[in-house]
């Protein structure tokens, strides 16, 4: 995350004509120039994998002439977990058969740039230069998440051998052991967690460049909320980092986020830590059935909490509650659905002695909320003053920002996701597996 990066240099070339690359990806920021996998040698001789500013994959190789394929279609889906394959092979007599990319499993067709590589054209992959993962050079960092990286050096796989379409849903689904031959060069890291230890037999370990590279529970087969960028007030000047799960609220008057998960019935809890704040705050946490409404809590489907003055707050309405929390704080939100109440903790400590396992008593709970109006209420974080906020969240992914959370408190086993504070009794994190619960 933010400018962190991974990197390799291979002791001797090897297959630099035809290689596999494929990995799972977690969008985080968007709009940026972001680089997924490549090698620099210089200025003339450069191959990178990455996601444009106008948030369209493309590869390219410059060698005085720039040989790319880039796609039509933009990624800019921050809820899910994208599958990419790049197989590439300069051997092969159809130019436009020599660069291809797969994106769930199918391969694409519809490209916004195309400049097919000469035949047998060597590339700066598989060079003794560095390889790097989430950097190209000194710049265009990936923020965002990844999973299950493997390179082929020496072979030019399509997606089937890295995924699967399941019968019943027909979601493409990842193969965690795919049945491939590495090559010298070949290399499968981030199989386990935030592990750089190569996993193919090779020994061609990674190193983490840059800053701190964060274990998430987030994953391709488990895929937790984050914030979801495209949602805000068009002049709202939030910014986002670590995976779209640090919000910086930004100066403007009104700013709002939603989460890219929503619920309808069940029990729900998640945690968000109030990194940084100026002199006063006005900002409220919350669930909103409205997401396109201001702050949570402008609407009757609005409720929040408020930290300074301590209020809760429904329809514009605020009324005494709670104790106040500042920088530091981690909020606790838990929401049943199935007896509609809502309930609040700062540090562990349930607000107002809340009890959220109460059921239809509905002990200590800030509010009785309504059936959500739009079939769904999403968490949401507003601010109505100019003030600045940084929070950061943590859906059951297990970390703020870039630091693991402190005591590693876990949710059920059938629906994993990793706490600061324990989840209350029948509570799941919001995620899939949480969802399908």
């Amino acid at each position: 995350m933010a400018n962190t990066y991974l990197t390799r240099t291979p002791s001797s070339s090897s297959n630099r004509q035809t290689w596999t690359w494929s990995a799972w990806i977690k969008l985080g920021v968007l709009g940026t120039d972001r680089n997924l996998f490549g090698a620099y040698a210089h200025s003339a001789d450069n191959l990178k994998i990455n996601i444009a500013d106008t948030d369209q994959v493309s590869i390219r190789f410059y060698n005085n002439t720039e040989y790319q394929l880039g796609l039509n279609r933009v990624f800019r889906d921050t809820s899910a977990w994208y599958h990419l394959v790049f197989a590439v092979d300069t051997t092969l007599a159809s130019g436009g058969d020599r660069f291809k990319i797969y994106v769930n499993g199918v391969r694409e067709t519809s490209f916004a740039a195309a400049n097919d590589p000469t035949q047998n054209l060597q590339m700066t992959i598989n060079e003794a230069t560095a390889t790097q993962i989430g950097r190209f050079n000194t710049g265009s960092y990936f923020d965002g998440s990844m999973s299950h990286i493997n390179f082929i050096d020496g072979t030019a796989y399509d997606a089937s051998y890295f995924g699967s379409t399941d019968a019943t849903t027909g979601e493409w689904k990842i193969n965690t052991s795919p049945s491939v031959t590495y090559g010298t060069n070949g290399f499968f890291i981030l199989k386990d967690g935030n592990s750089v230890t190569d996993q193919s037999g090779n020994s061609n370990n990674f190193t983490v460049g840059g800053g701190t590279l964060t274990k998430t529970e987030d994953s391709p087969s488990n895929v937790f909320a984050t914030w979801n960028p495209l949602i805000q007030l068009t002049d709202a000047t939030l910014s986002f980092s670590n995976g779209n799960n640090t919000v910086n609220m930004g100066t403007t008057s009104e700013r709002y986020v939603v989460a890219t998960m929503g619920f309808s019935s069940g029990k729900w809890y998640w945690e968000q830590k109030y990194v940084s704040k100026s002199d006063s705050t006005f900002s409220r946490v919350g669930i909103e059935s409205n997401i396109n409404n201001t702050a949570p809590d402008q609407s009757t489907s609005g409720y929040g909490y408020r930290g300074q003055p301590a209020q809760k707050v429904n329809n514009g309405t605020y009324t005494s509650w709670g104790n106040t929390y500042t920088a530091g704080d981690i909020i606790g939100v838990a929401v049943d659905m199935d007896n509609n109440k809502i309930y609040f903790s700062i540090n562990g400590v349930w607000q107002e002695s809340g009890d959220p396992t109460s059921g239809a008593t509905g002990t200590g709970s800030a509010f009785t909320i309504i059936d959500p109006p739009s079939g769904f209420y999403f968490p949401k974080i507003g601010k109505e003053d100019a003030d600045t906020g940084v929070w950061s969240f943590n859906f059951g992914n297990g970390f703020f920002g870039t630091s693991a959370v402190a005591d590693n408190s876990t949710a059920t086993a059938s629906t994993p996701g990793t706490f600061n504070y324990d989840v209350p009794a029948g509570y799941q994190p919001l995620s899939t597996k949480g969802l399908n619960a």
